[in-house]
């Protein structure tokens, strides 16, 4: 995503606040498109084994059975793979949170979220905290192929033997036991790359233009500093300021 998202050709200068709100929205796009394909096969699979649980709900054990077969069915052409994944992606969820302030302003809101604490105010600090955040989270919902097959294998051995109410158990484990994977795009640094890439752009017939995008592209990498992005001890934000401060001088 850090790779340039807005790179065309325009006659139109944008302000810093334009680069940044396309920014997002290209971002925001890109995060979309490359959210992790689901797995058809998983998604049978798993509505199979709900009916094979209401089967057994309903006392009707041959019903189930029939249903777990045709479910472990749906994965057979998965688990026959040479490199089988470990996780099958069954639903995708994306959230963005878009804090609209300065870096001034982060430094603002955390200064009110430690004086609540001094007072004891948690919930309320809390509160203010969870707001403090400009990012594009993507959480990937995965079915576990370690154990789910094993799983129905298990529970129709148990319906063989002829004891529902363990294949139940066994069934109602297996829909409850799924792995979240999440990814988080932080907004400032997207707008950061972006208002840098563009200020280059567009030194040549806009200069004022492009030193105005570059005083917005320290402040977005400041913030994203304030909220705590990236760990304090890496060298990037140290290297992303270099990089503005070259181009900087160029354009100068």
């Amino acid at each position: 995503l850090f790779t340039g998202t807005l790179l065309a050709e325009s006659n139109k200068t944008e302000t810093s606040k334009e680069v940044m709100s396309n920014a997002t929205k290209s971002a925001t796009t890109k995060a979309n498109d490359s959210k992790v394909k689901l797995t058809q096969e998983a998604i049978n699979s798993l509505k199979l084994t709900t009916d094979a649980l209401k089967n057994l709900v309903d006392k009707k054990p041959e019903e189930a059975k029939k249903n777990i077969e045709l479910a472990l069915g749906k994965l057979e052409a998965i688990l026959a793979l040479k490199d089988t994944p470990k996780l099958l992606p069954i639903q995708n969820k994306m959230v963005i949170k878009n804090f609209i302030g300065t870096s001034k302003d982060v430094e603002i809101a955390l200064k009110e979220v430690n004086e609540l604490l001094s007072k004891g105010k948690v919930q309320e600090a809390g509160e203010l905290l969870i707001s403090i955040q400009s990012e594009i989270d993507i959480t990937v919902i995965n079915l576990p192929l370690v154990s789910y097959p094993n799983a129905l294998k298990l529970a129709s051995k148990y319906l063989i033997e002829e004891k529902p109410n363990k294949a139940k158990e066994v069934l109602e484990l297996a829909l409850n036991t799924f792995t979240e994977v999440h990814q988080i795009v932080p907004i400032p640094l997207v707008n950061t790359i972006e208002l840098a890439t563009i200020a280059s752009q567009i030194a040549q017939k806009d200069k004022e233009q492009a030193l105005k995008h570059l005083t917005s592209a320290h402040d977005e990498l400041n913030k994203a500093e304030k909220m705590g992005y990236l760990s304090k001890s890496t060298t990037t934000y140290k290297e992303l300021h270099g990089f503005i401060e070259e181009v900087e001088k160029e354009i100068k």
